[in-house]
């Protein structure tokens, strides 16, 4: 029998609460029934829901780490600075497509036609200022001719010699990725923060994972050598298609290197709008698949192979503006081989030295200077030993007189006038022991060092007067600036020139 005690009905308090004792009775039932059928269904979803989403995440950060592959930075080449911090300094990050045929890649040709480590098909310069508000993309054309220093392959310690006048393309294929780094160090005075390297496969599945990149051509294109074939105006191409629209050699432009670079800096422009345009950074399941694409067709160096500093990259990029992204390709001009390029100076001098001040070439030139130029330091020979021959080529009769006083006053005495033949540019000349008189006899007109050159058919200095040095103390004519030199932004629709 329940001896629990109840309350009497009679009781006056228990009146003042009707159902009191109902109540009581139903609290105790209560207390020992079991907990809600759908509170524990309810429960165990969210954990499972919690448990899946950490074991996706987990699946997710697994997958994308193991995807990464790494090689060190550099191949023995000396660095002069620290370590920078990624998430606040400028970065530069070298960005390289390899030719190598092995694995997916097998499609595009055999294994000889890529040697060693490969050679880089594409060679960008991925340039971010510290702001984030100016982003360079600098092209090196593979063709280009350059120094490639001694370089040691950090896998296996060999040393490989310096090869002066080697195709910039070349400069992994020996000693590895690191010298490809070490070489445009030595080419631009940079110190290169990290690099990327991916396949032709990557474009392919990058051009997919993203749905396709709209392309323009000026008129229809069918290349045999790499397969493209587009109609006259915009497609959008993926796949197979994508890969030959940023490989074809023939089709744009001259048929040349630089007419390559022009399709594939529109490719990357239009790249970059659909990212920014269509949210697809804002979108997880397209970030995964993406991530996914390009880290499984990714080599970085050391210090970018963790998915949280690849991911901080990533992160400087996702607000920038597309019309701050500027493409450049690196002034060149033939070599002696016509198949062949070489390094246009000063104007390659003058980007490179611009670049290393600062990211910001899309800004205002620098307002010029109201201080008086710093006095040079003396010369180590006697101003007024030194034989200067005025060569008048300005059409402007006696103006050789005009400049004397210049010349004068900064010690040079021993001079000596002539007419001579009409010159577009002014230019000054020494010979054989006269470089350092020739290089400060420029100085006092501004002339540039491509303006200072060796003749040994002069003996000590010339300073030949051109039509652009008709009146005033310097020439009219000015180095080419290097914000010149941009040749599109990301934010400019180009349609290639078909040949």
């Amino acid at each position: 029998m329940d001896s629990t005690p109840r309350p009497e009905n009679s009781d006056p308090a228990a009146a003042r609460y009707p159902g009191q004792g109902k109540l009581a009775e139903g609290s105790a039932r209560y207390s020992r029934r079991r907990v809600p059928r759908w509170l524990l269904i309810a429960g165990a979803s969210v954990a499972v829901l919690l448990v899946a989403a950490l074991v996706f995440g987990g699946y997710w950060a697994f997958r994308l780490q193991s995807n990464i592959k790494s090689s060190a930075l550099g191949a023995g080449g000396q660095r002069s600075e620290g370590p920078v911090d990624d998430r606040t300094d400028r970065l530069q990050v070298l960005i390289l497509g390899t030719d190598t045929r092995d694995g997916k890649n097998a499609a595009y040709g055999t294994a000889d036609q890529s040697s060693g480590y490969g050679q880089s098909d594409v060679m960008m310069l991925l340039d971010i200022s510290a702001n984030n508000q100016d982003v360079n993309v600098i092209s090196f054309p593979r063709d280009l001719l350059v120094d490639v220093p001694s370089c040691e392959d950090q896998d296996t310690d060999r040393r490989y010699a310096a090869r002066p006048g080697a195709m910039i393309n070349s400069a992994m294929a020996e000693a590895g990725i690191g010298c490809a780094v070490d070489t445009v160090n030595e080419v631009t005075g940079f110190e290169i923060d990290h690099f990327m390297m991916a396949d032709f496969n990557s474009v392919k599945e990058l051009s997919n994972a993203v749905g396709g990149v709209d392309v323009c051509v000026d008129a229809a294109v069918f290349d045999p050598d790499s397969g493209l074939r587009l109609p006259e105006g915009t497609s959008s191409v993926q796949g197979d298609q994508a890969l030959a629209f940023l490989r074809t050699r023939y089709a744009f432009a001259d048929g040349g290197d630089l007419g390559r670079i022009q399709a594939q800096q529109a490719f990357l422009g239009s790249l970059t709008r659909k990212l920014k345009d269509e949210g697809t950074l804002r979108n997880p399941q397209k970030v995964l698949g993406i991530a996914d694409t390009v880290t499984r067709n990714l080599t970085v160096d050391d210090g970018l192979a963790s998915i949280p500093a690849l991911l901080t990259i990533a992160d400087r990029l996702k607000n920038i503006d597309p019309a701050r992204v500027n493409f450049i390709t690196v002034p060149t001009v033939p070599a002696a081989d016509p198949n062949r390029l070489q390094l246009s100076e000063p104007a390659a001098g003058n980007l490179f030295a611009a670049l290393r001040q600062s990211a910001e070439l899309a800004g205002p030139a620098p307002a010029p200077s109201d201080a008086p130029p710093a006095e040079a330091p003396s010369p180590g020979y006697d101003r007024s030993l030194q034989p200067v021959l005025i060569a008048n080529g300005t059409t402007v009769p006696g103006r050789s007189h005009d400049i004397t006083p210049i010349l004068t006053g900064a010690g040079f005495t021993n001079l000596s006038r002539i007419e001579a033949q009409p010159a577009d540019e002014t230019t000054v000349y020494y010979g054989p022991d006269f470089e350092d008189v020739a290089v400060d006899v420029a100085a006092l007109f501004g002339l540039p060092a491509s303006k200072v050159q060796a003749d040994s058919s002069v003996y000590g200095v010339q300073l030949y007067l051109g039509i652009d040095f008709t009146s005033g103390t310097k020439p009219s004519v000015t180095e080419p600036s290097a914000r010149d030199v941009v040749a599109q932004t990301a934010e400019d629709q180009k349609c290639q020139a078909v040949r």
